[in-house]
């Protein structure tokens, strides 16, 4: 009769040193054991170890157990040893082909009220954790810039019972704890993404530019008026953006210099832009605004790609016209899939960022869609939604942790 393969998982914890990892393994290499699997998580220099091996066919466990047991009470670690039955590792090994997702959480300080909300939807939904990281650096006690970033990513194991109602529900935890939710398949795109397109106004910079020029040009309330017209579905997009433009005749070119100079940057925006750069994203504006701040923009942040709106000057005025096709929503998502074609890149892998209406068709269209900052509206429709921190959040969803992001 065959001798029941003998699996044991190894539990250790106690204070965190160097060295302590290799220790234990010596032991286990002594004994030439098969590692099944291994995992180390160290919070605030305590550690947490765990080893699954299995025991030589001709060698018994017990002389392994105690040579263990010595070496952990030499180092100062507590240890703990548990059989593990052969069929049910079996059944473990079986599982590995379930779906996985990763369920990012951002927050300005993380709170046990949300990570309870979450967690006991993600349990409610037959998933389990697998991992939790923390993506953000260590939080100082007192933060008296008020920039402090808590982010924390789960990877979680099997099929949502509801997707439609577990992403329900994360958007209303969102809404009552103030921390946001991604939840993402954990599929090979989501780690390759490699193009970020970013509407403009009101989520690259915090303004609207047309209304910056009305208020130069004398006419902030007429232009105001037509743009609530359109809000309210009276006017499409392209009809009230030639009313707007057309109100802005006469205006001089160098106002538009003075505007741009002055246009606010969105927190976190220099950081995201940088970072990017660094790993060799492409990036892109696709923007219902201007060409001439567009291309401001590109140069300050090193974007690649620049398509807006191009306003038609004459003898140094602003004629009322614009020049070329109007860039509305559709032609966004247009763009977006031009860009990817010549970038020899999946819209799988590419994400879109906007906070408009306008923005949702290239934001359904991207592998990863995310609402910056939106509307309701906006947000409900979007798959993906940032409301608590600046534009670098983008890349806590793309798995950065603060040590590999530039300052």
């Amino acid at each position: 009769m065959n001798k029941q393969r003998e699996i044991i998982l190894l539990n250790i914890s106690g204070e965190d040193k160097p060295g302590l990892t290799s220790t234990l393994t010596d032991v286990l290499a002594h004994y030439n054991v098969n590692i099944l699997d291994i995992g180390q998580a160290v919070i605030h220099e305590d550690l947490g170890l765990g080893i699954l091996f299995e025991v030589p066919a001709k060698a018994e466990s017990s002389p392994i157990l105690k040579d263990l047991l010595f070496k952990a009470y030499e180092v100062g670690l507590n240890v703990k040893f548990t059989p593990i039955p052969e069929n049910k590792y079996d059944e473990w090994v079986a599982n590995q082909g379930k779906e996985r997702f990763i369920v990012t959480l951002i927050s300005k300080k993380l709170t046990a009220q949300q990570l309870a909300a979450v967690t006991k939807e993600i349990s409610d939904q037959g998933l389990n954790i697998d991992v939790i990281s923390r993506l953000s650096g260590r939080i100082p006690l007192n933060d008296k810039n008020g920039n402090s970033k808590s982010v924390v990513e789960f990877s979680v194991r099997g099929t949502p019972k509801d997707i439609e109602k577990m992403k329900t529900c994360f958007i209303d935890i969102a809404g009552s704890t103030g921390v946001d939710i991604a939840f993402q398949e954990d599929n090979i795109y989501r780690r390759s993404r490699r193009l970020v397109c970013f509407d403009m106004d009101s989520t690259l910079i915090q303004a609207e530019v047309i209304d910056e020029l009305a208020r130069k040009a004398g006419v902030y309330d007429e232009v105001s008026a037509i743009t609530e017209a359109a809000m309210r579905g009276e006017l499409d997009f392209n009809e009230s953006f030639v009313k707007r433009v057309a109100l802005l005749k006469g205006l001089d070119e160098s106002v538009l210099k003075e505007v741009a100079e002055n246009l606010p940057l969105t927190e976190g925006a220099e950081r995201l832009f940088a970072t990017l750069k660094k790993y060799g994203y492409r990036t892109a504006i696709l923007s219902g605004g201007f060409t001439y701040f567009g291309n401001f923009l590109k140069t300050k942040l090193g974007i690649d790609y620049v398509f807006a709106n191009e306003l038609e000057i004459s003898n140094g005025k602003l004629t009322g016209r614009h020049t070329g096709e109007i860039i509305d929503g559709n032609k966004k998502a247009e763009l977006l899939k031009l860009i990817a074609f010549k970038e020899d890149i999946q819209l799988d892998q590419v994400i879109a960022v906007g906070d408009g209406s306008n923005d949702l068709p290239m934001l359904r269209i991207a592998g990863l869609g995310i609402a910056f900052h939106a509307k309701p509206k906006v947000k409900a429709s979007a798959r993906h939604s940032i409301s608590t921190i600046g534009l670098d959040a983008i890349l806590y969803l793309l798995g950065f942790r603060d040590r590999e992001i530039n300052l």
